[in-house]
């Protein structure tokens, strides 16, 4: 395998990858203040420029689709080389352009090339590095999306001083030279990651033509009404086909992008909406605000009141390397809508001239956004396995940039028709925007509550070694759904799969006893043996969820409950434990460890997966106000399956013998 002198080396792999997203991010937010000098020097109409950027932003959606299908059967490292230099090809078009039509084609390859260098550089620098360097690629992945917008106002205004914009475009035409070079220099061949995949050519259709249609029919505002054919025809039709897009990839057999799994899952949506939710709202921190300081102040002069706007996110992207490993990293997304909202609000009362607010506002956008998109990703990342990730970051990249995108002419249209005074006309947009982040707050928590997610600390070794995820995620909105696909079951050390024995017809299927380790629940183990034919199978089940438990671990060393894999290794010691108990009182048992909540749901779809034919609980007697406001779990059982329940209450001296039995097995 072909390498490069510096393949495997994290600073020259992180550069690269910072290198090669900075352009085309830094150009989308500095290139506003630029639009009249642009036009007047290629001979463009501002409709053109709004086209132009539309186009660019169009082909950034689309590349992430384009790129994970291409990672799928082309050699991924030499796609990634070659995805360089279509930035470098894009970027010295668009510097060198002598008219418009030229303008544009370069600043859509600058787009294309972009998505395409994330989705096929950020994935292998967060998972092919040891754990240690996870925290710095959060900080780049971070400054790389974030840091290069916020600095984008500054560059931008301060070449609209100058009465230029082609150096600026050299620079980033360097740049991206610099970001080639480094490909090549890290080139380290892969193979192709499963060329049995199918290629999905409806899903890149759909993707290019909705994505194209939406983003030319919202540049046509600059023009148009919002009412006008040119204008709703496209955009809507195109986001109708977005729509299409995820629901055929949520029914395909084998889908290019995971969407299935990402809009089943209660943490990894949390995490997608609420980068939408910030997305579309910062928008109206930025774009509109700065439209009315222009107004008062110079170009170069609105690029220096947004410039705190990147020491914020410098300092988010800290705070983001610090907690990436800690359960806080739950609650950074939800800060950062505060913030936001926060923002939105200060540059409201900034309007039309105040230098003061509008710094304040600045800063607390730029800590807003480093604390939602890019932590909000990894969150959606880390509740899938890491292989996974590449496809993860595709989906988001994808709604992100319809997100964000087409919201900004929305707003700016917005704006300029809602009053004839336009402070007045951007006061209510951002008023609009400031909902935006305070809903994406909601969204994010009432996501997490109905469906019973907790914050939980990740399992990063589990993560990068591709095991598992991070952490658990239960099913999306799982305590409104009574009726959840069967849960994922693993098999206790204590019998093999094979010992699930199909059940055929006319024969009986076995006993199912659920067993949380507690004395009650073994006691009613021994006492069913007593009123059951001895021989008959059973499964002897255990209810597990990371942070709660949800049972009492037998003769189990300290583990960490914000691990899934420790609490699933001990669920299945004590599901096993269980089956040495069942065994005993007479019949042949093998081991269940079930990954569910609430409990009775795990308990019900393991009876309905060994097609029990009976379900032993032994019940938890529970007294006062609190002990009825829990509920049952015997309850819930009984209400939510037709198989016949048997409760055994375990008298005194049961569990004496069970606590007798437990201290002489423990002795030796």
């Amino acid at each position: 395998m072909r390498q490069g002198p510096l393949a495997g080396r994290y600073p020259a792999v992180a550069a690269m990858v910072t290198l090669a997203l900075i352009p085309y991010l830094a150009l989308s937010a500095a290139i506003d203040p630029l639009v009249p000098v642009i036009t007047e020097q290629l001979h463009m109409t501002a409709q053109a420029m709004t086209l132009s950027s539309g186009l660019g932003n169009a082909a950034y959606a689309v590349g992430t689709v384009l790129a994970v299908q291409f990672a799928q059967h082309l050699p991924q490292r030499r796609m990634l080389v070659a995805y360089a230099v279509v930035l470098v090809v894009g970027s010295v078009i668009a510097a060198a352009a002598p008219n418009g039509p030229t303008f544009i084609v370069g600043h859509v390859l600058q787009g294309l090339a972009t998505s395409m260098l994330l989705i096929a550089a950020a994935p292998p620098l967060t998972i092919g590095f040891p754990r240690d360097k996870l925290r710095n690629t959060a900080v780049i992945m971070n400054m790389c999306v974030f840091g290069a917008v916020a600095l984008g106002p500054f560059i931008g205004g301060a070449q609209a001083e100058a009465g230029a914009w082609r150096p600026l475009f050299w620079i980033v035409a360097l740049i991206a030279l610099s970001a080639l070079v480094l490909a090549a220099l890290t080139f380290d061949d892969a193979p192709a990651a499963d060329l049995d995949a199918p290629r999905d050519l409806p899903a890149i259709a759909l993707a290019t033509v909705g994505c194209t249609a939406a983003f030319v029919g919202a540049a046509q505002l600059t023009s148009h009404e919002f009412s006008d054919v040119a204008v709703t025809v496209p955009m809507l039709g195109g986001l109708a086909l977005i729509v299409v897009l995820i629901v055929y990839q949520f029914r395909a057999r084998r889908p290019l992008l995971t969407i299935r799994t990402m809009l089943t899952s209660a943490i990894p949506v949390a995490g997608v909406g609420v980068a939408l939710f910030a997305a579309a709202a910062s928008v109206a921190a930025t774009a509109l605000t700065a439209t009315v300081f222009l107004q008062s102040f110079s170009p170069v002069q609105v690029g220096l009141l947004y410039l705190p706007e990147l020491g914020g996110a410098i300092v988010m992207a800290v705070v983001f390397g610090f907690v990436i490993s800690r359960r806080a990293m739950h609650y950074l997304p939800l800060v950062g809508m505060a913030l936001l909202a926060a923002g939105i609000f200060v540059f409201r009362l900034a309007l039309p001239a105040n230098e003061g607010l509008a710094l304040l506002g600045s800063a607390l956008t730029g800590l807003a956004l480093g604390a939602t998109v890019a932590p909000a990703l990894f969150v959606a990342g880390f509740s899938l396995q890491s292989n996974s990730l590449q496809r993860v970051f595709a989906i988001i990249e994808l709604l992100r940039a319809v997100a964000a995108f087409m919201v900004a002419p929305i707003f700016a249209h917005l704006a300029t028709r809602v009053s004839d005074d336009l402070v007045e006309g951007t006061g209510i947009a951002l008023w609009v925007g400031f909902g935006l982040a305070i809903g994406g707050a909601v969204f994010g928590v009432a996501v997490y509550v109905l469906s019973g997610a907790r914050p939980q600390k990740p399992d990063l070794d589990e993560f990068l070694d591709g095991d598992s995820p991070a952490w658990y995620s239960p099913p999306l909105l799982a305590r409104l759904r009574r009726s959840l696909p069967v849960p994922r079951a693993t098999v206790g050390s204590s019998a093999p799969a094979s010992r699930r024995v199909p059940v055929a017809p006319g024969v009986e299927g076995p006993v199912l006893f659920g067993y949380d380790g507690s004395e009650l629940a073994a006691a009613a183990i021994t006492r069913a043996g007593d009123h059951l034919a001895a021989g008959r199978d059973a499964v002897v089940v255990c209810v597990w969820q990371p942070v709660d438990v949800g049972f009492t671990p037998v003769a189990e060393p300290h583990f960490d409950a914000d691990r899934a894999s420790e609490v699933r290794l001990a669920a299945e010691r004590t599901a096993a434990h269980g089956a040495s108990l069942a065994d005993a009182a007479g019949f042949r048992a093998c081991s269940v460890a079930v990954e569910a909540t609430p409990t009775w749901k795990g308990i019900v779809g393991a009876a309905d997966q060994h097609d029990a034919s009976l379900i032993v609980l032994g019940p938890h007697r529970r007294s006062g106000l609190l002990g009825h406001l829990q509920g049952s779990v015997t309850a819930a059982v009984v209400a939510h399956t037709a198989v016949p329940v048997l409760l055994v209450p375990a008298g005194a001296e049961h569990v004496d013998r069970v606590r007798l039995e437990a201290t002489s097995a423990a002795n030796g």
